[in-house]
Order: C-alpha cells, then sequence, then structure tokens
C-alpha cells in the first residue's frame, strides 16, 4: 500500500491539494486487485490513517489544508527485543497525541513477551516479568490503530519505529499504516542547532525535563517537547501540515529557494 500513499500524496501536491474522481481511480486502478474496487480502497485509506476525504466530486487532502499547528500528532516510541521485526516483537509501546501544543490523549502498554535478551533488560531496564502478564501483540496493536487514528506519525528516527510497527501490524492482519510521517531528527537537524541529534543528547541540552531513555512512554513525551520546540523555528512559509512534512525533508537549496519565495511574497 505504500506505493498508493506516496503516488497519491504526489498527485495530491501537484494539484492543489484536490483530485478528481477520474484522477483518483486512474491511479488507484494500478493497485485494486479483484478484491477491491476504488470505492473499497478509498475506505481501506481512511481505516490506515490517510488522511483522504471526498470533497464535491473529487477528493482532497486533508494535511494539505490543515494548519500545521491544529493537525493532530501522535508522537510514539516503541521498545522491541531485537531490531529486526521479522525475528523481533515490540515489547512496549508509548505514545501521546498533541494538537494546538497540548498533549490531549495518551496510551502506554507493555506487550506480552516470551523471550527477552538481557541486553534489552539492560539498556531498557525491562524485566521478563513486566512482560508476562502483560497484553497481547493483537490486543497492544490493536488499540494502538485506533489511538492513531489519521493522525500524524511523529518518532525520533521514524523510520525505525513506522517500519517496525508497519511489518507488525501486516502480520497480524491490521493492515499498512497510512498515517503520513513526520521524523523528528529530520525536523531538528533544520530547526535547532546541536552537536548531536540523538534523543537523549537533546533532551539533556535542551533541558527537555525527566527522561528516563530508552523506555516508551518517556521517550515519545520527550519526543513531543522537542517538537514543541522545533515548530517555535519553522520559517514563515510552513504554514500547513504537509508544508511541514516537505519541510523536514527539504534540502538547503529547496529552503533557501523557499524563503526568497516568502520574501518576495511579504514585499
Amino acid at each position: 500500500m505504500q506505493k498508493v500513499y506516496d503516488e497519491l500524496t504526489a498527485a495530491f501536491r501537484r494539484n492543489e491539494g484536490y483530485l478528481s474522481a477520474p484522477a483518483y481511480r486512474r491511479i488507484v486502478k494500478k493497485h485494486t486487485t479483484l478484491f477491491e474496487d476504488s470505492d473499497t480502497l478509498f475506505l481501506l485509506l481512511q481505516a490506515a490513517g490517510y488522511p483522504i476525504v471526498e470533497e464535491g466530486t473529487g477528493y482532497c487532502l486533508e494535511s494539505f489544508f490543515t494548519p500545521y499547528t491544529q493537525q493532530k500528532y501522535c508522537v510514539i516510541d516503541i521498545e522491541t527485543n531485537g531490531s529486526k521485526p521479522e525475528t523481533a516483537q515490540v515489547i512496549e509501546v508509548g505514545a501521546v497525541m498533541v494538537q494546538n501544543g497540548e498533549i490531549i490523549d495518551r496510551f502506554e502498554s507493555f506487550v506480552e513477551c516470551a523471550f527477552l535478551p538481557e541486553y534489552i533488560t539492560k539498556i531498557t531496564g525491562i524485566v521478563p516479568e513486566d512482560l508476562v502478564d502483560a497484553p497481547s501483540r493483537l490486543e497492544v496493536l490493536s488499540n494502538l490503530r485506533i489511538f492513531m487514528d489519521n493522525a500524524v506519525f511523529v518518532a525520533h528516527n521514524a523510520n525505525f519505529d513506522y517500519g517496525f510497527l508497519n511489518h507488525s501490524f501486516d502480520r497480524f492482519g491490521l493492515g499498512s499504516i497510512g498515517n503520513q510521517k513526520l521524523c523528528s531528527i529530520d525536523l531538528a537537524r533544520r530547526t535547532i542547532e546541536s552537536e548531536r541529534y540523538g534523543l537523549a543528547y537533546l533532551s539533556e541540552s535542551l533541558e527537555l525535563g525527566d527522561h528516563m531513555h530508552h523506555r516508551a512512554f518517556s521517550d515519545a513525551l520527550a519526543t513531543a517537547k522537542l517538537l514543541a520546540l522545533t515548530f517555535e523555528n519553522l520559517p514563515a512559509y510552513v504554514q500547513t501540515t504537509d508544508d511541514l512534512l516537505r519541510f523536514s525533508t527539504s534540502s538547503r537549496k529547496d529552503r533557501t529557494e523557499n524563503k526568497k519565495i516568502s520574501f518576495t511574497s511579504v514585499d
């Protein structure tokens, strides 16, 4: 499904956030099976957290129009018993939902697990007893899917958390993650001057408060505080959620050109 998310987002951006019904169908037709038509795929996109809505006779991408300050951000961190989702599993999930600069909801859970390497315990402080009677993976992942809704997925080194959870969701029949992704490392590199950008270093140097590194909820909370600081340093041309997402992965050349355009608009 990642290909259809990417193709739709690129098309929405080329067309100022809107797609006609025929344009939408041309894109999704390439990803439709015998068991799915374009209408069914639309429902699957929404269920996966992709921010697409019907608009008149066509469709629009909500994040293209939503002010980034009003957007919901699901700031997530996971702890796992290994680095590869094919052979490891999530053992702890922590997440906070942020909107308008406030934490409006939270999610925190251990995950049942029968195998916990000693080196993971040394890193995280999580012991086997914490996981024996914890909720099952299916229960935790299902509840997390509901919690995420269609918020922007935020994590420090988001590719790891996003990729691991995406594999886990698919494994348990929960579909892929369609939520748009924002990496707080990428955003911090473009808004904060620092010698290093690891979460522990930033948390200490920026005085983000008490932080228990490598514990899911504590890391998620620290990342949410970091996100708020990065927002304070965004350039004026970043207005919408889509502006923010593009800025977070932009090159120095792109940012310079956008800055010039912004100054020209002001004049």
